[in-house]
């Protein structure tokens, strides 16, 4: 098999992939559209913020995985790797810490007035004239919008400092069950109404967007500390820059909603002018440790798939087939017993969803679960029992 690679990865990560057996190709920021007829007998390709579109995969048959070096499907096109068979996979929860340090390095720093005390310093000025107005964090009560691993990695942080933690996100259930560190709420506004300083994380994709509207914004209380890591539009920054000036909120953001999508450029934000914002290009998870996370689950996948066929972080498995009703068989480990088990049920017009096999002790014998998308008949039952080399069959409805 043939894997590429069309992203940067730590060189521990790319050794350890070309340690697995597979001809590897690495060519970092590669345009995949451009290249689809070196690419037509690739096995796995290995992601960044490409774009795999369905043209790629209608042309690339012999590609079996894709892995997205980074969290979420990025720029492939999920429905259509779905049509081909291709599983679509990714590396949940490696940026959490490093999220987690940018998150708190700005609530400190907008408590204590880290870089305006830094630009007066910078300038010539010694002023501690209302330094005192700083409040502290211990015995303060920490909001997260958003509930996923980097959430519990902020909370973490945030019990070292002594401070109390809630959480709502779009995705907890309508009524959030208890959680020994983190209080969920079952409302937004409860963690506005509630927080001495919200952190407002990256979310599940919605249409429903603001998240953090004016309503939300207008129920914090007043000298709040806002800090905002979410993607675009989550945020409603006109509402957030009325507000702070009104309450006197203190900001931080990493990115804005205008942001430029090169490495480079100048930027033009109301925003980021007003007094006491702090924020950063986009950073959060630009770290060392972070890359090295990337790079580490990246490996894992490619091993799993290519040494023993497991499927990790797949983004385009259904969570539960179609099956309504579930043939279950002992046979014996024979050649073509399984094919004469599937010939019967083809014979019946019935579609086979999936297949489990797990062989005994020995390898005479098997265990195999056929979930099917119908019932099927007493007839096709009744000629799977009578094939000599099959022990016994059992049909379930699936609940």
């Amino acid at each position: 098999m043939k894997l590429f690679i069309a992203c940067e990865l730590p060189p521990a990560a790319r050794t350890a992939l070309s340690e697995l057996g597979a001809e590897t190709t690495y060519e970092p920021g590669i345009v995949l559209d451009s290249a689809k007829a070196r690419l037509t007998d690739v096995g796995v390709i290995v992601v960044g913020e490409q774009r795999v579109s369905r043209e790629l995969l209608d042309r690339c048959k012999q590609l079996q995985m894709i892995i997205r070096a980074g969290e979420g499907p990025g720029d492939v096109s999920v429905e259509d790797a779905s049509l081909q068979g291709v599983f679509v996979t990714h590396c949940p929860g490696v940026y959490s810490e490093a999220q987690a340090e940018l998150a708190f390095g700005m609530i400190l720093a907008l408590d204590r007035a880290i870089v305006d005390h830094t630009l007066q310093l910078r300038s010539g000025t010694w002023d501690r004239v209302g330094a005192g107005a700083a409040h502290g964090l211990a015995g303060r009560k920490l909001g997260l919008m958003g509930f996923g691993a980097d959430a519990r990695a902020i909370a973490r942080i945030a019990r070292a400092f002594g401070m109390s933690v809630s959480a709502w996100s779009p995705s907890l259930p309508t009524r959030a069950e208890p959680n020994a560190d983190i209080h969920l709420c079952n409302l937004a506004r409860e963690v506005a109404e509630t927080s001495d300083a919200i952190c407002i994380l990256p979310m599940p994709a919605s249409e429903d967007l603001p998240v953090v509207d004016g309503a939300f914004l207008e129920a914090l209380r007043p000298g709040a500390i806002v800090v905002n890591l979410a993607q675009t539009g989550v945020v409603d920054e006109a509402a957030l820059a009325r507000v702070a000036r009104e309450r006197g909120l203190r900001v931080g953001l990493d990115g804005v909603n205008d942001e430029p999508y090169i490495e480079q450029t100048t930027i033009d934000n109301n925003l980021l002018r007003l007094a006491g914002v702090v924020a950063t290009p986009r950073i959060a998870e630009l770290t060392r440790q972070a890359r090295e996370a990337v790079g580490n689950e990246v490996v894992r996948i490619a091993r799993d798939f290519l040494t023993s066929g497991e499927i990790r972080n797949c983004i385009n498995l259904l969570d539960r087939s179609p099956a309504t009703w579930q043939l279950v068989l002992r046979a014996k480990d024979q050649v073509g017993v399984l094919a004469s088990i599937l010939d019967a049920i083809r014979a019946d017009g019935v579609n086979a969803e999936e297949i489990v096999s797990r062989v005994f002790t020995g390898a005479k014998a098997a265990w195999v679960a056929i979930s099917l998308d119908e019932r099927p008949s007493r007839e096709a039952l009744e000629s799977i029992r009578k094939l000599p080399d099959v022990l016994h069959v059992e049909l379930r409805a699936v609940v």
